[in-house]
C-alpha cells in the first residue's frame, strides 16, 4: 500500500496490492484510514471520484462505491451530490513531526537491517507484525501485573 499525497483536488492516490490477498475495496478503506490515521487527510479533504479510481486503478466502480460506502457507514466520509466524496471525520491523528523521525528510523535502519538478513517485504510485513503482537502482549501483561499488585485501602472499622 502507498498513500500519496499529490496537487489534484484529491489529496490521496489509491494504490492496489493484487498479492496481498486482501479485497480491493478493503484496501481502499485501510489506504483511506491509514491516511486520517496519519495526518495526510483530514476533514473537508475530497476523495478521488469513483471514475478516476476505475480508470486509474483498472477495477469495478462497484468496488470502489464499496469501500466508500463502508467508509460512510463508519461516519469517516460523506458524499455531496454534485461535488464528490469529502472527509467528515477528524480521525485521531498523530503529530506528524514525530511520525517523520520515527519513519525515518525504520527507513534508514530497521528496513536495511531486516533485508541484510534476508527479509523480503513480505517476511518484514510478518516480522513487523509478530513484534506489535509481542509489544502488545508485553503491555497488556505488564497492566494485569499492575492491577494486581495495586495495594487495597481498608478503613479503619470504629
Amino acid at each position: 500500500m502507498t498513500l500519496v499525497r499529490d496537487a489534484t483536488p484529491s489529496s490521496i492516490t489509491f494504490r492496489l496490492d493484487n498479492s496481498s490477498g486482501v479485497p480491493p475495496y478493503l484496501q481502499i478503506v485501510h489506504q483511506v484510514e491509514h491516511a486520517l490515521r496519519l495526518g495526510y487527510l483530514r476533514r473537508g479533504d475530497q476523495l478521488p471520484r469513483v471514475k478516476d479510481v476505475v480508470a486509474s486503478l483498472a477495477i469495478n466502480p462497484n468496488t470502489v462505491l464499496k469501500a466508500y460506502r463502508q467508509l460512510e457507514q463508519k461516519g469517516l466520509i460523506g458524499g455531496r451530490p454534485g461535488q464528490g466524496t469529502f472527509v467528515e471525520s477528524d480521525g485521531p491523528v498523530a503529530v506528524l513531526g514525530d511520525l517523520s523521525a520515527l519513519e525515518k528510523r525504520l527507513v534508514t535502519g530497521w528496513f536495511p537491517d531486516a533485508e541484510a538478513a534476508g527479509l523480503d517485504e513480505e517476511g518484514m510485513r510478518a516480522l513487523f507484525m509478530s513484534a506489535m503482537r509481542s509489544f502488545h502482549a508485553r503491555r497488556e501483561r505488564a497492566a494485569r501485573s499492575r492491577r494486581t499488585r495495586a495495594p487495597v485501602k481498608r478503613g479503619i472499622a470504629g
